[in-house]
């Protein structure tokens, strides 16, 4: 059991705390708010209900997401190096004072310091080469090997110098839902899929370095 109380999460989304482990310092502990996802599946429509609260965990959703038949091919066949080129190392799930957590490689610049997320650096207007080509690297990554991902937001997606170069690695929104899932393992049907995944990234980076000038819902369907 490891004992979270008196910390404070170093970064947070709708459904999960994210905690810096109290004794090893480069493993991320992704803590779920009950109460939150609660409230998100009072709002959910009556059809949605019946699928359950499981749906809404995202710790579930990420184990599935790393168990996607891309990346067990990759580690079935000792290529765990190419999965982590742009994943944070996952280690499973372990229990705290707050309930489950998912463990994963807490991402770190060359200097010791968390990785900046893009959204940041996008905020930043820091847009040059450098990190273009690594955004490129990313995405050619992701239709080399058939990496499924759902919606590629900037603010889950960190950038790390440590190998000398910068670097994209998605810290959350992996997999995919379940229909697209399924689908996926028809290869045409998969690339369709990252495509399009890949056309909204791209806007949605045009976006952010505009200064979010609309709603992103308007400029998403523009």
């Amino acid at each position: 059991m490891i004992d979270l109380t008196g910390h404070t999460p170093f970064a947070a989304g709708y459904n999960r705390h994210c905690y810096q482990h109290p004794e090893q310092p480069d493993i991320c502990l992704k803590v779920l708010i009950p109460a939150n996802i609660e409230r998100r599946f009072q709002r959910q429509p009556l059809a949605k209900k019946l699928l359950g609260r499981s749906r809404l965990d995202d710790n579930r959703q990420e184990i599935r997401a790393h168990q996607q038949p891309a990346i067990r091919h990759l580690l079935s066949a000792g290529q765990a190096s190419t999965v982590w080129q742009h994943l944070p190392r996952f280690d499973g799930t372990v229990d705290t004072s707050l309930g489950p957590a998912n463990a994963s490689e807490l991402v770190r610049t060359a200097d010791g310091q968390p990785a900046p997320t893009l959204e940041t650096l996008l905020a930043q207007g820091q847009w040059q080469p450098t990190l273009i080509e690594a955004c490129d690297r990313f995405q050619q990554w992701l239709l080399r090997y058939g990496i499924l991902t759902r919606n590629l937001l900037p603010h889950n997606l960190v950038v790390t110098d440590r190998s000398g170069r910068q670097e994209l690695l998605l810290v959350d929104g992996l997999g995919a839902p379940t229909l697209q899932h399924h689908l996926a393992t028809i290869p045409a049907l998969r690339q369709r899929y990252l495509q399009r995944k890949l056309q909204r990234f791209h806007r949605r980076i045009q976006w952010e370095l505009a200064g979010r000038p609309t709603r992103w819902q308007d400029a998403e369907n523009s």
